[in-house]
């Protein structure tokens, strides 16, 4: 084992690579002693039952290991084996499989050992000195780690309770914020310290100090308002611009609206209340996303989108509700939570949807304490070893279990129906099977739950559908200290005017499914000749039933609720906007007269 050498006494990360190729183990060596060398503690293995023994050494050290580079070529086709067993001693690792240029035959092997989740990237080896498409891979994948443990620099520090809602809340809305973020449970020593150093003994809890301002600004119990007015990223909507679109919700469907939207001139406002990336950005990994065949994390593809979007001058005001919508002489009025309005041309519905809470009352008490909606990525690693639950049948609902697999020891996922065939992509199906400790129970719902000093213990488990010619069993209870439901859909739109029609599930009808479309009478014919008129643009498949209102990713009825298609009608739905704007010019004041 070769190890580099230190540059202060603090522990840095670990990156491990291990090969018995000889080559192929002197190229990564040296790449990445030189890249990586500096910042990293870099350990080069001969062998791999050498690199588990270290590994096991490492984390009884407590040491963190941000990657693993395994190898599988002609001369070495033990790294893939070898790399999924690493998930025992360090799950949060980025594994990587380095391939040789020109093994064409081990293509097929390696790309299902990542489907299987055996690995998180492959990389070809490097054939030449300063190879940036090796070192841009590895790089991405470090930042997907720090994103997801952030670790290092703290603009926030978060003082609170380990099982309380609101701290649950505002860990969640700062990781998927991209905001460096340091939490400090009340039950340590160390925390105690620190709120006496803050002499802040006795403040309402959860405390919340911004590291970023000179002096750090101190904030108890904050609503998400006062948290967004602290930051100065977003003060109060102008009161006399008219934008040309306001974007209400900034998931994958509006950040895509305000890319394209602010990249050709249109003025653009979100708004968010909570996070960028909707529930796409609680997605720990999302490999069906065309262009990164690796996979990325939801919460950096939002990330990118908004980056992205706001160098092409959109604005954003985050931690605001919107509450109304009405329109005054061809401009629309969006009424906020804090009291205030915007005023647009235009307005995009991209508020998506929320999980369907279980209809199980002892759990409404238990949310934030073991009981989370949504893939909640930053309770994962609080539930290593532990057994926990994921309820639903969707993607979603797949990504969540195998990402709790890689922290938790064993995960149960609770689906109602027979199969997962219908709703879940075929790939993550592959993944849940090969995963050893993931086990769907198929015809399962969670009827009641058990609490142990305020946080759940355990759950009780009935069959949701009877199966034909099978008995009915008796329920059962699971012990998990936590559950985490993602099941169904529930759109928010309970803000719209009834001007906007939905469907019976309260979806917003776009196109030719609003009524005023799909039932238009024909017209009578003309009892005289008479010079036909201008054809108008063919109605907007995106556009409301309220004239220039339009509705965009999942909470518009019929959607495929998939990242990709939301992104495709946040760029579609500005083209119409070019032709709504352009026919509906605001209405100038009259010429006073003088005197």
């Amino acid at each position: 084992m070769e190890d580099s050498a230190q540059t202060d006494g603090a522990q840095v990360p670990v990156m491990l690579v291990v090969t018995t190729d000889p080559v192929t183990r002197t190229i990564l060596a040296e790449e990445f002693h030189r890249r990586y060398g500096v910042d990293y503690e870099v350990v080069v293995c001969d062998h791999y039952d050498h690199a588990e023994t270290v590994l096991q050494e490492l984390a009884r050290l407590g040491r963190g290991v941000v990657l693993i580079a395994g190898c599988y070529g002609p001369a070495d086709r033990q790294g893939l084996g070898f790399l999924g067993r690493t998930y025992a001693t360090h799950p949060a690792a980025k594994r990587v499989v380095v391939v040789i240029w020109g093994d064409f035959a081990s293509a097929a092997t390696v790309f299902q050992a990542v489907g299987q989740g055996h690995a998180d990237l492959v990389v070809v080896r490097p054939e030449r000195p300063r190879d940036e498409e090796f070192h841009g891979a590895i790089t991405d994948a470090l930042d997907d780690w720090y994103l997801a443990h952030g670790v290092g620099f703290e603009a926030v520090r978060l003082i609170g309770r380990q099982q309380d809602r609101r701290t649950h809340t505002l860990r969640d809305m700062f990781g998927r914020n991209h905001i460096p973020v340091g939490f400090y449970a009340v039950e340590s020593a160390a925390t105690e310290r620190l709120v006496a150093g803050l002499n802040l003994q006795g403040a309402e809890l959860p405390i919340v100090v911004l590291q970023f301002t000179s002096p750090p600004t101190v904030l108890t119990n904050p609503s998400d308002l006062q948290i967004a007015d602290a930051f100065g990223l977003t003060g109060a909507p102008p009161v006399n611009k008219v934008f040309d679109v306001a974007i209400v919700g900034a998931g994958p469907s509006g950040l895509a609206a305000a890319v394209y939207a602010s990249s050709e001139g249109l003025s653009t406002l979100v708004v968010e209340q909570q996070a960028v990336g909707g529930q796409a950005g609680t997605s720990s990994l999302i490999r069906n996303y065309p262009g990164f065949s690796s996979g990325v994390s939801g919460a950096h593809l939002a990330y990118r989108s908004f980056k992205q979007a706001w160098s092409f001058g959109t604005e954003y005001l985050f931690m605001r509700q919107v509450t109304g919508l009405k329109t005054e002489e061809h401009v629309h009025s969006v009424r906020l939570s804090d009291g205030t309005h915007i005023r647009a041309r235009s307005v995009i519905v991209a508020t998506g949807v929320d999980y369907r809470l279980l209809p199980v009352p002892e759990l409404e008490a238990l949310v934030g304490r073991g009981v989370f909606y949504g893939a909640a990525v930053a309770e994962a690693p609080p539930m290593t070893g532990e057994r926990v639950v994921v309820v639903g049948g969707g993607n979603s609902a797949g990504q969540a279990a195998l990402h709790l697999a890689r922290y938790a020891r064993q995960v149960d996922l609770l689906v109602r129906g027979p199969s997962l065939a219908a709703s879940m992509s075929h790939y993550l199906i592959d993944q849940l099977t090969a995963t050893p400790n993931v086990t769907i129970r198929y015809r399962s719902e969670v009827v009641g739950a058990r609490v142990v000093d305020g946080c759940l213990a355990a759950l009780t488990v009935a069959r949701a559908e009877p199966a034909a010619g099978l008995p009915e069993p008796s329920e059962q209870e699971i012990e998990a200290v936590g559950l985490f439901v993602l099941i169904g859909s529930t759109p928010r739109t309970s803000w719209l005017p009834p001007d906007v029609a939905r469907d019976g599930a309260g979806f917003v009808l776009t196109g030719s499914l609003t009524p005023q479309r799909s039932a238009a009478p024909a017209p009578e014919p003309s009892p005289s000749p008479a010079p036909s008129p201008s054809p108008g643009p063919a109605p907007s498949s995106l556009e409301t039933t309220m004239p220039g209102v339009y509705a965009v990713g999942d909470v518009r009825s019929g959607s495929i609720k998939r990242v990709a298609t939301a992104v495709g009608d946040g760029a579609a739905v500005v083209a119409h906007l070019h032709t709504y704007l352009a026919s509906h010019p605001i209405p100038q004041p009259a010429d006073v007269p003088a005197h």
